[in-house]
């Protein structure tokens, strides 16, 4: 059988086995609730503070400033919701970018139907958007701007400290969210230094186990809960928190520390070979930006479905994607942002890097898009 090629980890990455080890250790050994006040509960208290730690460490943080969730949907609908609920009597005016993820958008969708004033900033056919493009929009009873760090499709990053910075400057009561899901663990954050005042993270996107994520909530910062219960987590996130999960997103981030930098120039360079391969492809348009996160790149296979591609290259056991997996398959809407024709956005694929990708892997990729273009071109002629 072919080896897999696995090029889809925006969408989510393979678990590190150390982190499966260290999730079955705690759910043996450390079963105790953490808010009991017995030894077992105190003892499940301490794991959950060092995951805090180390999760809140990976973006320059502390720990007693993040709230674990599950996972970047909630953190997103949370910082969304929770803003404007708690500052609806300062303003209506919500600021975010037409090419945010759904967990983003959705909400802005709800809370204009509850009479807020949702505003969507489109960025250009590049994938770009300048920071002056959110500027223009910023008022001084704007409440809430949130943006991503990077792009999950096609890979842009905004300029997050300049936003920030220029957001307190015209809007000194506006909450600054920024959704980092796809920076967490492959970009050097320091939240501290920045304007930001929410940050959300993911677990399934650093070798953590899906269904855990977290919400930095910088110290002072306005939020309501988005659930209401118990007094965990300070009463804003309550529910028993899931402590394997927790501990298992603290032990990847800890791992990530580790291999950022390292990590982020043998992807970058992956890419790099990515793109001169590509160049020997007649038909193949790049979707992303020149200056785009190397750990993401989207084309176009000019002619040929995405879907029709794809399940060509899952014959082969190479995986890619089409969209943002939270699509289900529709259309990209961030592309359509972006005002591309209709049959470029239908013949997108996403690829996403990690960096125990190789060469070799790549030049295979290669061969079965070059195989695919000519094989299923012949089928439609």
């Amino acid at each position: 059988m072919v080896q897999e090629i696995y090029l889809d980890n925006s969408a989510t990455t393979q678990v590190d086995g150390r982190v499966v080890d260290y999730i079955a250790q705690v759910m043996r050994e450390s079963y105790g609730n953490p808010s009991s006040l017995y030894d077992m509960g105190a003892h499940s208290q301490r794991l959950l503070r060092e995951a805090a730690a180390s999760v809140a460490g990976l973006i320059g943080g502390r720990g007693e400033n993040l709230c674990f969730t599950s996972g970047g949907t909630e953190s997103n609908n949370w910082a969304v919701f929770g803003t404007a609920h708690a500052k609806r009597r300062r303003g209506r005016r919500i600021v975010t970018t037409a090419f945010e993820h759904s967990s983003i958008l959705e909400p802005f969708k709800r809370l204009g139907e509850e009479g807020f004033e949702p505003v969507l900033v489109s960025p250009d056919s590049q994938g770009n958007i300048a920071p002056e493009d959110i500027l223009a929009q910023v008022t001084p009873d704007t409440i809430l701007v949130s943006f991503m760090l990077v792009n999950n499709e096609v890979g842009s990053v905004l300029d997050y400290q300049a936003i920030a910075a220029r957001v307190k400057e015209i809007a000194p009561h506006a909450t600054v969210h920024c959704d980092a899901v796809q920076a967490f663990g492959k970009l050097p954050i320091k939240i501290e230094k920045t304007d930001i005042d929410l940050l959300s993270m993911s677990g399934h996107k650093i070798h953590a186990p899906k269904g855990i994520g977290a919400l930095y909530i910088k110290k002072g910062t306005r939020i309501d809960p988005l659930i209401y219960g118990g007094a965990q987590q300070g009463g804003l996130r309550p529910g028993t928190e899931s402590l394997p999960l927790a501990c298992g997103m603290g032990y990847a981030a800890r791992l990530r520390g580790e291999r950022l930098r390292e990590d982020y120039q043998a992807v970058a360079a992956l890419r790099a070979y990515t793109l001169e391969r590509l160049k020997e492809l007649p038909g193949i348009v790049l979707n992303s930006p020149e200056n785009a996160f190397p750990y993401i790149l989207n084309l176009s296979v000019e002619g040929i479905r995405s879907e029709t591609m794809l399940h060509h290259l899952e014959r082969e056991r190479i995986y890619v994607s089409s969209a943002s997996a939270c699509t289900k398959g529709a259309a990209s809407h961030v592309l359509a942002a972006m005002g591309l024709p209709a049959g470029r956005i239908d013949s997108a694929l996403r690829l996403s890097f990690n960096a125990g990708i190789t060469t070799e892997d790549i030049d295979r990729f290669i061969g079965q898009l070059r195989l695919g273009m000519e094989t299923l071109a012949r089928a439609r002629s």
